[in-house]
């Protein structure tokens, strides 16, 4: 059965911050990597390196010599690069595109591990998120947005208000199924009040609790921020993983940043 991050998970953030930082579960990514390298047919698995760590992640080019931009696409708790719910799809689609994807193994923990230990696997994610960056930045594409789902939009959102170094390369973020944990690493409105670049916040009408519950407070957060390219769409039908609804997903998204980031370039 699936793990969702769930906000009632999350009360003993302060504690958790408190203890020593737990590093994500080498052995768990390496049986992951070894499956994704054997069975994988669209895409390119690459190694990157963040804090002296390799760590995999699987490049879809653009088919054809145009290409509008790159997408860092993060996936969601305790999941792998090619999960099938959400991110594969998108992974594979989107450069039809024009959006080449750089898909993430984000740190994760042991299969017991409680949600809320993940928080403490943040700065660790950041760091992967810089190296996706910059991995897209060495591939010749200077048009970059990331797009992350659950965990990994909560990730992404967190990165993006701290504004580290490869925040400036950016041009848009999609975060799908964001969620609200105050005063958590992970509160989206809190992180929303802090972005300024163009943002979707993308959700489903059956959606999880934390997740329909925080929508007007990640849209006031993001009018506080006056963020005038902020758009929250709410999808008809779909839960968290918006099973059966694939195509809808990867269109809502392609659509929105070929809107809000255009640039063509040749490769």
């Amino acid at each position: 059965m699936k793990k969702v991050f769930t906000c009632c998970t999350l009360a003993i953030l302060l504690s958790v911050l408190g203890t020593p930082a737990p590093a994500s579960d080498v052995f768990k990514e390496q049986r992951w990597a070894a499956q994704i390298r054997d069975g994988l047919l669209t895409g390119e698995v690459r190694t990157l390196a963040a804090n002296g760590r390799e760590f995999l992640a699987i490049y879809t080019p653009v088919p054809g010599y145009k290409i509008r931009g790159g997408v860092v696409l993060l996936h969601g708790m305790g999941a792998h690069p090619d999960w099938p719910d959400v991110i594969s799809p998108l992974r594979r689609e989107l450069p039809e595109s024009g959006w080449a994807t750089l898909s993430l193994q984000l740190p994760v923990l042991p299969n017991d591990a409680r949600p809320e230990e993940y928080l403490a696997l943040f700065p660790e994610a950041s760091a992967r998120i810089d190296a996706g960056i910059k991995q897209l930045q060495q591939l010749g594409i200077k048009n970059i947005v990331i797009v992350g789902h659950s965990l990994g939009a909560a990730m992404a959102a967190h990165f993006l208000a701290e504004k580290p170094q490869g925040y400036v390369a950016l041009r848009a973020f999609v975060g799908i199924g964001m969620s609200s944990w105050p005063g958590a690493a992970a509160d989206a409105p809190a992180a929303l009040a802090k972005i300024t670049l163009p943002v979707l916040d993308l959700y489903g009408s059956q959606d999880l609790t934390g997740v329909l519950g925080s929508a007007k407070a990640r849209a006031r957060a993001a009018r506080e921020a006056n963020n005038r390219d902020y758009r929250q769409v709410k999808i008809p039908g779909a839960d968290h993983f918006f099973r059966g609804l694939d195509s809808t997903l990867v269109k809502r998204v392609a659509s929105w940043l070929t809107r809000t980031a255009p640039g063509v370039q040749l490769r």
